[in-house]
């Protein structure tokens, strides 16, 4: 990101953050840990998944997720056209699976869930991987552009499973560290 001016006015827009505290805005950000999820979809054509760390409740009367997905991604452009989708609240030791729904110009879910237990969601239609924390089927309630993200809210339909135990698998720093 580099610094933006004003046209003509040689001064900053208001919320603009100058260029010199990007890096540091990069660091205070990444201070924050979360934890870690898959968003399922099911377009009709493919299934497609990725690693999301920016999921929230928000809600529990309506019961109401968000997930934040980057604008310009594939996984946006199809929530922006499919309704239902599913959310899996990874576990610790599924930090692979994370990995390989993270990579940049990667396969199709089926492809990338090969050799890994899962199901098809029973409402959304979307694949859910099994040992996970838990698993969410969703529908889309609000899609709101934020900046270089899409913010899709969705009303929880289904809940495929809550596991009995398990670690989460969190992300912080750019790393998933193990908790003690």
């Amino acid at each position: 990101m580099t610094e933006r001016l004003a046209p003509g006015t040689g001064v900053r827009p208001p919320g603009a953050v100058p260029g010199d505290q990007i890096a540091r805005l990069g660091e205070a950000l990444a201070s924050f840990a979360t934890g870690v999820t898959l968003v399922m979809v099911a377009d009709g054509r493919d299934d497609i998944g990725t690693t999301v760390s920016a999921f929230c409740p928000v809600s529990w009367s309506p019961p109401l997720v968000l997930v934040s997905l980057i604008a310009d991604s594939y996984p946006a452009e199809v929530l922006g056209r499919v309704g239902r989708f599913a959310v899996t609240v990874l576990g610790a030791g599924q930090r692979a699976l994370a990995g390989r729904f993270a990579v940049a110009g990667r396969p199709g879910a089926r492809v990338l869930l090969e050799g890994t237990p899962h199901a098809r969601g029973e409402v959304a239609g979307a694949l859910i991987p099994d040992g996970g924390l838990a698993a969410l089927e969703c529908e889309v309630t609000q899609r709101l552009p934020a900046g270089d993200h899409l913010l899709v809210i969705a009303s929880v339909l289904n809940v495929p499973y809550v596991a009995d135990s398990g670690e989460p698998l969190v992300r912080f720093a750019g790393r998933y560290p193990a908790l003690r």
